[in-house]
């Protein structure tokens, strides 16, 4: 039997409403927020007496969610060094497909997000760039340049 499919990705946070702004405005939809606490949550994640809000998000397309929880219980930790750079093991960042690289930013910048390197032509099918959101979120930027998806 295969996967169905990636269902979300989830993103430990402690500014949660900063977090939802910037995805917000990179043009995810947010679908909510709630609390969860013990029982069932607890002995899914391992940890007990957790308490927590989680948001959730989807892009436009619908395909792809991202999951932010905000941990009120146990506190969340900090993994070190701090922002940790793009070669350290494990998930490093989320990569977005966008219409407009220079616009989307313009539109980040004010909600955080510092250019990590430079906007890199790859070829003649793509802009790239990796962004800094808030909490030290990478975020990769990608804009197809000319003709449909490969």
């Amino acid at each position: 039997m295969a996967i169905q499919r990636m269902d979300n990705v989830l993103i430990v946070v402690d500014d949660l409403d900063a977090v939802i702004a910037f995805f917000v405005e990179l043009g995810m939809e947010w679908e909510g927020t709630m609390p969860v606490e013990a029982g069932w949550a607890d002995r899914v994640i391992g940890l007990h007496g957790a308490r927590q809000d989680v948001a959730m998000l989807r892009t436009p397309d619908g395909h792809s969610r991202l999951e932010l929880t905000k941990f009120h219980t146990p506190k969340a930790l900090t993994a070190e060094p701090a922002p940790a750079p793009v070669n350290t093991l494990g998930l490093r960042r989320i990569m977005f497909a966008v219409d407009d690289l220079q616009d989307t930013l313009a539109r980040l910048r004010p909600h955080g997000a510092e250019l990590l390197g430079e906007v890199e032509r790859f070829e003649d099918s793509y802009l790239l760039c990796y962004v800094r959101g808030p909490e030290n979120l990478l975020v990769g930027l990608a804009e197809q340049l000319g003709g449909q998806a490969r």
